[in-house]
């Protein structure tokens, strides 16, 4: 059952479509009397830039109501269809799934499908990204590995497949965490996880599968991917010899404060990745999990733990030509925290 993307709570119909799709009135929940999800009606542009922003209910959108909550009207008022999914694979033209649990098999099905294409496209991204890092690292003009495009290919492979081992390895331990402490939580309050009232469950509860982990990482990660890329194809330009600083009449704590903030003393990369990255899997964990954010920090500390250790192991095959050992070998280590 879709949710309320406001309170969480369970809500039957999300909207309502009069004789045309482009005819539509949102449902309000009935529990906190907002629009249940005002989503539906939002573009992808929009939701990628919520996204983007970190905002709570389009996640919840994306991750439990996608697809979800329709209610079709015909001429004489009458319902005619609730419900109806959207997303590929759940059903096939003419051949509605008529056994037991069928939509929710579905509806997973088409959650991993998306849990793949998106998972590659994302992985692609940030391979590009590391690539371009571990060519400036490299000994050398940037040229000579430019010279051979057979060379290229087999460093953008690698890379690509040190990023594959590491987002899996990355999200195995973020699932397993994540199931531990939701054991210990069940284990701890069983009369608030398995009362027999089930309206005293949070509906994030009740919708909740782990499948929807890897897609909240997936989605947690686009705001830092995002700024990454950005700072991949604008970079800052050489300081020229002979500048004046910016302001020499301020006092000596608030020079040497600003001047932590100078290009060789800070590390903007390092920091979208490892602090943004962080916030941003904690926050998406925050909101499909739906337990304290003590919780969700330790989960994420847990992947962070795997996922080093993956690319301690795998740092010396992704850096074979790309200069020094040491010097190839630490890039990767610095940016293969998400």
């Amino acid at each position: 059952m879709p949710i309320c993307t406001s309170c969480t709570h369970p809500t039957p119909y999300l909207y309502t479509v009069y004789e045309s799709a482009y005819n539509l009135r949102l449902e309000q929940c009935t529990a906190c009397h907002a629009f249940a999800d005002p989503y539906v009606e939002h573009d992808a542009l929009t939701l990628l830039l919520d996204l983007i922003l970190l905002k709570r209910d389009v996640y919840r959108h994306l991750l439990f109501n996608r697809g979800r909550g329709a209610r079709r009207v015909g001429r004489s008022g009458t319902a005619l269809e609730a419900d109806a999914p959207s997303q590929r694979g759940l059903a096939s033209p003419g051949k509605p799934p008529n056994y037991p649990g069928a939509w929710e098999h579905a509806r997973e099905r088409a959650r991993w499908y998306m849990i793949v294409r998106l998972g590659v496209a994302l992985i692609v991204l940030d391979a590009f990204i590391r690539w371009t890092h571990l060519i400036d690292s490299r000994i050398g003009a940037p040229e000579d590995i430019l010279n051979s495009n057979t060379e290229v290919v087999a460093g953008f492979v690698r890379i690509f497949v040190g990023c594959f081992v590491e987002t899996a390895a990355f999200h195995a331990g973020i699932i397993i965490a994540s199931y531990v402490v939701l054991q210990c939580v069940a284990c701890l309050r069983p009369s608030a996880l398995f009362a027999a009232d089930l309206s005293q469950v949070s509906g994030i509860r009740k919708e909740f599968r782990y499948s929807h982990i890897p897609l909240t990482l997936l989605y947690s990660s686009l705001t830092k991917l995002f700024l990454l890329f950005l700072l991949t194809i604008w970079r800052p330009g050489p300081v020229e010899q002979g500048t004046p600083p910016i302001s020499t009449s301020s006092h000596p704590i608030v020079a040497q404060a600003l001047s932590l903030l100078d290009e060789d003393r800070l590390d903007r990369e390092w920091i979208v990745r490892n602090v943004l990255g962080g916030m941003s899997a904690g926050f998406g964990l925050r909101v499909v999990l739906d337990c304290h954010p003590i919780l969700t920090t330790c989960i994420i500390l847990a992947g962070w733990a795997v996922k080093t250790l993956v690319a301690g192991m795998i740092s010396p095959w992704v850096g074979i030509g790309f200069g020094a050992y040491e010097t190839a070998s630490e890039m990767w280590l610095a940016y293969s925290i998400p």
